[in-house]
């Protein structure tokens, strides 16, 4: 509340400078009073905490004209950021309606409009008199990140990516990343309807904005995987540890899969070894240690993760060699493994496994547009001793 009134004390004050101009024609004693009954009776609301009081006796003094414009704008851009979009809307289309409005005063209050009708949810509104500004030619590149936004929540991703490549060309910021997104978005709903032959067409269009699109070399792995094309689907996923190996753990277990469809053991135990060295990270240390509990042996495999953590500390190689041990273990030693065992999973279970780089949103699950900040490629799997 305290810092809505700061807020509203430059409205209040232009307020006051525009009754004082308008009653210059009138005596001074007249002024004096006019100012006397609105203008302190407004600031005496924002001395008492009563925004809303002040708010009225602020319009009611700034009557609208080629003065006053300004004052309106930000007033209605002060109720939508207050949460009242009901009051901006008015207050916008009624700037909107008058004749006397300069062209740059009109487009302004058009985008603010939109802007209010984005807030409300009210997306068709929004979007036509977006469309309008940039017919208009003015408040170009700010109608256009907005019509974005509205396309992205409706899905409309041909529509988005029309939106992203007008921007690129008129603001010269590459928009290639986000636009790749887009095709792997149209791309995930094709494989779900099995519509293969387009999702594949889609894929290669993301390929074409973004070599390094590391989703789209994702799904061009499912797919492939799906078909039973289980070379290419591995030479898809591998594409990633060149693109970002950061995102490695969301497709080892896959890439396993494919060369045991293979009966390609050694291959696979090469580029375990390869990630090891290259990835300094959890999930690869496990695949490995579950592989030589399977080929070589209990010994093998505990030594192998005993090393692996004098290393690279990780609660869940801990994890991992306590449930070992504890199924080997009998008497006080397994209770007392147990109590650990119990320990590290309390420690895990509330853990997010992946961040946003650009806003800090954590979360268990990856999202390739992050639900808080909106971006796109910024959500990554957590590194650390608890973590990945």
């Amino acid at each position: 509340m305290f810092e809505f009134l700061w807020l509203l004390l430059p409205v209040a004050a232009a307020s006051g400078w525009f009754a004082a101009k308008r009653s210059s024609s009138r005596s001074q004693e007249q002024k004096c009073s006019d100012l006397s009954s609105e203008y302190f009776e407004g600031l005496n609301y924002l001395l008492n905490e009563q925004p809303d009081k002040a708010i009225e006796v602020f319009i009611r003094m700034v009557e609208v004209d080629k003065d006053t414009v300004e004052t309106h704008l930000a007033l209605g851009s002060l109720f939508r950021r207050r949460g009242e979009v009901d009051r901006a809307i008015r207050i916008h289309q009624n700037l909107i309606a008058r004749p006397t409005l300069t062209r740059d005063q009109k487009s302004q209050a058009l985008l603010e409009l939109g802007e209010d009708y984005m807030k409300a949810g009210l997306f068709d509104r929004a979007e036509n008199l977006l469309l309008e500004l940039i017919e208009l030619k003015s408040h170009t590149p700010t109608a256009l990140q907005h019509l974005i936004d509205i396309y992205q929540q409706e899905k409309d991703w041909d529509k988005a990516i029309r939106m992203s490549r007008m921007y690129e060309s008129g603001t010269g910021q590459s928009m290639h990343r986000v636009i790749a997104q887009y095709y792997c978005e149209m791309a995930q709903t094709a494989i779900e309807e099995q519509n293969e032959s387009q999702a594949e067409s889609l894929i290669k269009q993301a390929f074409s904005q973004d070599g390094d699109c590391v989703r789209a070399s994702i799904l061009l792995g499912q797919l492939e995987q799906r078909n039973g094309n289980y070379k290419d689907a591995v030479k898809a996923y591998q594409r990633i540890l060149d693109q970002d190996v950061e995102y490695l753990p969301e497709v080892i277990d896959e890439i396993q899969e494919c060369y045991r469809k293979l009966d390609d053991e050694p291959r696979m135990q090469k580029f375990l070894d390869d990630i090891l060295a290259r990835y300094n990270g959890i999930t690869p240390m496990l695949v490995k240690a579950e592989y030589l509990l399977e080929q070589q042996g209990e010994k093998e495999a505990l030594a192998f993760m005993a090393n692996q953590l004098q290393k690279r500390p990780s609660v869940r190689g801990l994890q991992w060699l306590v449930e070992q041990n504890l199924e080997r273990t009998e008497g006080r030693a397994r209770e007392n493994l147990t109590i650990l065992r119990d320990l590290i999973h309390l420690l895990l279970k509330d853990k997010p496994i992946y961040e946003c780089n650009l806003c800090g949103f954590t979360g268990k699950t990856l999202h390739w547009q992050c639900p808080s900040c909106k971006q796109w490629n910024t959500v990554k799997p957590i590194k650390g001793v608890e973590a990945e």
